[in-house]
């Protein structure tokens, strides 16, 4: 049925939920499981020479925070039984990080969750997985 399952992390308790389900859903079917997580760009002022955190340390703790998310996900499924390829990656925008990531590396299942704003926070806040759902020519299954 599904060969490679993507699931995105953002350490939230809600995407633990959709961590359990890819992992359940990949031992399942036989499927390949990975997991991805996106690091914000450094936010370069160019009008202002001050910066609150220096670029380096800004990546290093994009990367930090970014890599234990991928192990946390990785952990789960090693618990489970099964291996999980993990990555992080610098983009502007999330949803289209995990599009691309799932195009690239073959998957045909994208496994997220839904974070459940509604109102004025959903409209301010936007929702990665909706925008995922919207642009992806890949299934999505969204986790509530």
């Amino acid at each position: 049925m599904y060969k490679r399952i993507l699931v995105p992390t953002d350490g939230s308790e809600i995407t633990g939920k959709a961590v359990q389900t890819a992992i359940g859903l990949a031992k399942a079917t036989g499927a390949a499981l990975c997991t991805i997580s996106v690091k914000e760009p450094f936010p370069y002022s160019a009008i202002s020479e001050m910066q609150p955190v220096p670029p380096q340390e800004f990546y290093d703790a994009q990367e930090r925070i970014a890599a234990a998310r991928v192990k946390s996900v990785q952990d789960s499924a090693t618990a489970a039984g099964m291996s999980c390829a993990a990555h992080t990656v610098e983009a502007l925008h999330a949803w289209e990080a995990i599009i691309d990531h799932a195009k690239s590396q073959n998957c045909d299942l994208i496994v997220m969750a839904s974070h459940g704003r509604r109102g004025v926070s959903a409209l301010l806040l936007g929702s990665e997985t909706s925008r995922v759902l919207t642009h992806s020519p890949i299934p999505v299954l969204v986790v509530k």
